[in-house]
């Protein structure tokens, strides 16, 4: 296969024929498109503009230590305590 030639990449009969549906298809899929798209649209790279999800970059005060580990079940010398998940307690 000439694609795995130009990667410099074995490839296996089977791994050729496999690869050569996938191709197929994603080339099947790109011909639709091509087929769809039309002069009087514009390219874009994405259909819904973005500002729409961007919120104002506003500072704000930061939690103190103290109300950050407010929410916490259980903390010690200013941290968060967690149970030990790896190795064994020494």
């Amino acid at each position: 296969m000439h694609l795995g030639d130009l990667a410099r990449i074995a490839l296996t009969d089977e791994e050729i024929t496999r690869l050569q549906g996938e191709l197929n298809v994603i080339a099947d899929s790109i011909n639709k498109v091509q087929e769809v798209a039309s002069d009087d649209v514009s390219p874009t790279a994405n259909p819904v503009p973005l500002e729409a999800y961007l919120r104002p970059d506003v500072a704000e005060t930061p939690l103190t230590q103290e109300e950050a580990l407010a929410g916490g079940p259980k903390t010690e010398a200013g941290m968060f305590v967690a149970p030990r998940i790896l190795g064994s307690e020494e």
